[in-house]
């Protein structure tokens, strides 16, 4: 069932039947792909909108005129992570990096609320993208810009909520989900940011110490 909007400024998404539970994902559209990874994570279309993350950038560099260094001078989007953290925050949300010197079973999965991830911009083609472990490493160190995805448990199994895909993936139960960031974390190119409450953020339970 696709939704769709009149507003320039909201995209189109679907919610995919998988496994009985209803998943929102939402499309990539010009390089909106940050605001496609918050609306995402949060399981809805209004989360943000381009206007909401316009004005982060505005209130990020109140003085820039012609040129904001935290988005696309074209007005496209290309948003940077500065204005990611600042919509999660204004949700009441943290994000903590994940060090990938470390083994992903540090974490603590159930005070995490999902993930971002920075990865590659790989090549799509027509509606199909590449999946990220089938780019060649040279082609990933070369690739001109990165893009955002979020990932984020629906149910009982996480799912790869990239907006280049044409339908999610599910990665699998936790298991599954510590061994696919092993196999990013061997990329040089790849970053996780860890989405928390504010309160997990400050007595860092989002790790198992």
């Amino acid at each position: 069932m696709n939704h769709t909007t009149n507003n320039e400024d909201v995209t189109s998404g679907s919610l995919s039947s998988n496994s009985s539970n209803r998943i929102y994902h939402e499309r990539q559209s010009k390089q909106l792909c940050a605001l496609h990874a918050l609306n995402n994570l949060f399981q809805s279309p209004r989360a943000f909108t381009k206007q909401d993350l316009d004005a982060i950038c505005k209130e990020l560099a109140p003085d820039a005129r012609i040129f904001n260094p935290h988005k696309s001078m074209l007005g496209l989007g290309c948003y940077d992570v500065n204005v990611i953290i600042a919509a999660l925050g204004k949700k009441g949300l943290e994000v903590k990096w994940f060090d990938k010197r470390k083994d992903p079973s540090c974490l603590n999965l159930n005070n995490i609320i999902g993930f971002i991830l920075n990865v590659p911009n790989t090549p799509s083609y027509g509606m199909f993208a590449m999946p990220l472990n089938y780019i060649p490493v040279q082609a990933q160190i070369w690739s001109s810009q990165k893009h955002w995805i979020a990932i984020k448990k629906i149910g009982q199994y996480y799912y790869n909520l990239d907006s280049k895909l044409i339908s999610p993936i599910c990665i699998g139960d936790e298991n599954m989900l510590l061994q696919h960031f092993r196999q990013n974390s061997l990329i040089e190119q790849v970053e996780i940011l860890v989405v928390v409450a504010k309160s997990v953020a400050e007595d860092q339970s989002w790790t198992n110490r």
